[in-house]
């Protein structure tokens, strides 16, 4: 189902794959959340609306197929909802004209004709509709003020040779990021993709904690008691899933 006035932004045709096969429903998802995050970054939203935006998405199309309704016009209504949900309001003209020029670069602004306003009305059903889909669930815990703690307590364990020279921090937030291309929001408690997303990081650099070998619990249990090395190896591959999928998109 595209909503009236959508399918003139030719965001349908670029989520389904119109110059080639359709995507699967994974490279469908990875695409339209990019848009979600480049169009939030133009709105001149922070990480954590963005962030809820992602989770409404995805949340959305846990729900239903996604045959029925257009992704991108969800992933506006998301976008459009997350900002009230966070404080961090956004006009509705400003979320269609960065939608508009996100699919025709270098495009003026909408004019305020009928169909400006077929695509605002399409984007106000589409967040009631999302609103009652989700049964006004869409508030949500992010692993963002984990992280953060987490980054703290390990630069404090690092010797500052390490830290300065390694962009841990960058690169874990980098992860983090990413992690929303995907539904690991859904799937797995927000302290636990943190500190996954922080031992990828390690890993990445081959980096070792401090007297690792002689403690008598692992690094990660000291910041998630409840967390066991197999959540973390299934947050880890779900990220690797990511990058790849980035990779094989045409």
């Amino acid at each position: 189902m595209v909503f009236t006035g959508l399918e003139d932004l030719g965001g349908a045709e670029d989520a389904q794959g119109a110059r080639g096969p359709p995507l699967p429903e994974a490279s469908v998802h990875f695409r339209v959340t990019r848009f979600l995050m480049e169009a939030g970054v133009k709105l001149g939203m922070s990480s954590i609306p963005i962030a809820t935006a992602c989770t409404i998405y995805h949340k959305f199309f846990c729900e239903v197929s996604l045959d029925t309704y257009d992704p991108y016009l969800v992933a506006m209504a998301s976008l459009y909802l997350a900002g009230k949900v966070e404080e961090q309001h956004l006009r509705i003209r400003d979320v269609i004209n960065v939608a508009n020029m996100y699919f025709h670069p270098g495009s003026e602004p909408l004019q305020l004709d009928s169909h400006f306003w077929e695509l605002r009305d399409s984007v106000v059903k589409c967040e009631l509709l999302v609103l009652r889909v989700l049964q006004f669930q869409v508030s949500f815990q992010h692993p963002h003020k984990y992280l953060l703690h987490y980054l703290i307590s390990l630069k404090n364990w690092l010797n500052r040779y390490s830290w300065q020279r390694i962009p841990i921090s960058v690169t874990a937030w980098a992860l983090l990021r990413d992690s929303y291309h995907g539904r690991l929001c859904l799937h797995f408690r927000a302290q636990h993709i943190a500190v996954a997303v922080l031992y990828l990081t390690l890993q990445a650099y081959g980096i070792k904690m401090p007297a690792e070998e002689n403690a008598e619990k692992s690094w990660w249990q000291v910041f998630s008691e409840d967390l066991a090395k197999p959540i973390i190896d299934n947050i880890v591959s779900d990220l690797i899933k990511i990058y790849t999928m980035d990779t094989e998109l045409p």
